[in-house]
């Protein structure tokens, strides 16, 4: 036997939605469902969010941590080749000190580099570049940078040649064969230096091809690169796949160079 209403007892409204499990409520789903408008203002806002992200975050990098470099010239052959893309670590020389052997990327002091002639691009193209080279998607175009191998730091006395033809640091002879370019001499010229507070002097691994520390010495700084000017270290090369290859520094060359 089952309980049934009296006829004295309310009774739902026909205009009131029944209770019933497993019967949707029309009015309230199609008041929630966003319109396909809104739809699609949402995705483009959650795609732009991601992009402006990944942006910053990819300017962050290239600030704080590395940046990307190509090499224009044969100067460092054949360590770095023309064409090569090569990361630089930007925690030298704000964190990490530089060192003897390290390969640099340096703002140019004055007078190294000849006018810098850009490649023809459209402003909308040039526009482009621009923004991905800030936020370091696109390698740095180095119309205003150099690479070099650092042979002497603050209060070095760097010299060539000694009986052997060989460069000396500190009095110390160095065995540059692990990365001078083979068929080079460490120097075609003599030179006899002591490098200055805050300085660098930066050779190439291609010494017959290299206008370096050497061939400066008129220029801002006398032949020195002001260590304020270094960009950073370079640790890789990362294009051609088929040169991708860390960059280590070779300690053993300078490990008998004493202090200054």
């Amino acid at each position: 036997m089952t309980d049934r209403p009296s006829a004295h007892e309310p009774r739902p409204s026909q205009h009131e939605a029944p209770a019933f499990a497993g019967v949707p409520d029309v009015a309230a789903s199609t008041a929630s469902e966003p319109s396909p408008g809104r739809r699609g203002l949402g995705l483009l806002r959650e795609t732009a969010i991601i992009v402006v992200s990944a942006l910053v975050l990819s300017w962050l990098i290239k600030t704080l941590l590395v940046q990307a470099f190509f090499i224009p010239s044969g100067s460092m052959e054949d360590t770095l080749e023309i064409g090569d893309r090569v990361m630089v670590s930007r925690l030298v020389p704000d964190v990490l000190d530089v060192n003897r052997g390290d390969i640099v990327v340096f703002k140019d002091p004055g007078g190294w580099l000849p006018p810098y002639e850009p490649p023809e691009r459209t402003p909308a193209g040039q526009a482009v570049a621009n923004v991905l080279t800030f936020v370091g998607l696109m390698p740095a175009e180095t119309g205003d940078h150099l690479i070099k191998r650092v042979i002497g730091t603050p209060g070095d006395h760097v010299t060539c040649c000694d009986d052997e033809g060989r460069v000396a640091v500190n009095g110390e002879p160095i065995d540059e064969e692990p990365y001078i370019r083979p068929g080079s001499v460490p120097s075609q010229d003599p030179f006899d230096v002591v490098v200055p507070e805050g300085m660098l002097f930066v050779m190439g691994d291609n010494r017959q091809n290299s206008k370096d520390s050497r061939y400066n010495t008129g220029n801002p700084g006398g032949g020195f690169v002001p260590i304020d000017n270094v960009v950073g270290s370079t640790f890789a090369v990362v294009w051609p796949l088929s040169d991708m290859t860390l960059l280590r520094n070779p300690g053993d060359v300078f490990a008998e160079v004493p202090e200054p």
